[in-house]
């Protein structure tokens, strides 16, 4: 009898052992598929720019210093690799379109032109996406995180190499509002 009470406990012991990894794996993958949220916005924003640029240079000849410092920002954006990085070179880019925007508000042909228009509407339509899908990766990372803190699960995840996540966090320059208001 007092066998099958063993067995029944060392039974019990390893479904808990799986269940709390099978945890960490969903939660693990729903980490990297909000990370492939954000590229995939990241990534629509980036071919954004350049026709934005196009648009606008024809009519803001005298600002070329501001257009550079938007093609830099999103090149070294586009370069960065780690999660921290991309946030930092993310919110140096959000400042120079910022810059770019508050500059154009001195271009009235420029505001009214339907492609600058256009090109706004999909931009700050992208830039809610960003925003949304790096809500949704922040969110998945604190589950991952607060599961690989929190007793019992923390001694599976070391146990399997869990690790904490990093938050995409943006720079405190970003965290004000930004006019992207070109009429």
């Amino acid at each position: 009898m007092e066998g099958w009470i063993v067995l029944v406990i060392i039974i019990g012991l390893i479904g808990f052992v799986i269940s709390i990894y099978n945890s960490l794996v969903r939660l693990r993958a729903q980490v990297k598929n909000a990370w492939s949220q954000i590229d995939v916005q990241l990534k629509r924003r980036y071919d954004l720019i350049p026709n934005l640029v196009e648009v606008v240079k024809d009519y803001m000849s005298y600002e070329q210093e501001t257009l550079q410092k938007v093609v830099q920002a999103r090149s070294e954006a586009m370069k960065a690799t780690n999660i921290g990085d991309k946030a930092k070179k993310e919110g140096m880019l959000t400042e120079a379109l910022k810059s770019l925007f508050a500059l154009s508000e001195n271009y009235p042909d420029l505001k009214a032109n339907q492609n600058v228009i256009s090109l706004q509407e999909e931009l700050t339509s992208t830039e809610n996406k960003i925003s949304f899908s790096r809500q949704f990766y922040n969110d998945s990372v604190m589950a991952m995180n607060i599961r690989c803190e929190t007793f019992p699960s923390n001694i599976i995840a070391g146990m399997f190499n869990f690790s904490k996540e990093e938050f995409f966090q943006v720079a405190e320059t970003e965290k004000a509002p930004v006019k992207v208001n070109l009429r």
